[in-house]
């Protein structure tokens, strides 16, 4: 019985395995973003039914925040400021859930740089001086 020869491994094999890594790795970074953004609307969603209900503002967001750093140390995120961001996301968006499912595909940062281009528009009433493409 005659062994089969020994093939070398070439460079296409190794950069194959690479590219099941970096396969690997996009579709782990776009899950764990999803589920951030999910969790910054149920988020904002709580803040913005305790405010209306309960009349909570911003020393009480504060708290929460301080709140939330001494049990999750670990936890990035959660500060005062991008609490309420969380609630203007919620409010932004809620009722729309075609655009919240699409939203969800970007990162949080894309996210703000969006809802603040919006809101600079809404300001100046939405006339597209602001795109020089549009002039």
């Amino acid at each position: 019985m005659k062994r089969a020869a020994v093939q070398i491994p070439t460079q296409g094999d190794f950069d194959h395995v690479l590219a099941l890594i970096d396969t690997a790795r996009t579709g782990a970074v776009a899950s764990v973003n999803k589920a951030l953004i999910e969790l910054y609307c149920l988020i904002g969603e709580y803040i913005g039914r305790r405010i209306a209900e309960q009349q909570w503002g911003q020393g009480t967001v504060k708290a929460m925040a301080d709140y939330v750093q001494q049990h999750q140390p670990g936890a990035r995120g959660f500060s005062a400021r991008n609490l309420w961001r969380m609630m203007q996301f919620y409010e932004t968006y809620r009722g729309q859930p075609k655009l919240v499912a699409l939203l969800r595909e970007l990162s949080w940062s894309h996210n703000l740089a969006i809802m603040s281009r919006a809101q600079r528009d809404e300001e100046r009433g939405d006339r597209g001086v602001s795109d020089p493409v549009a002039r």
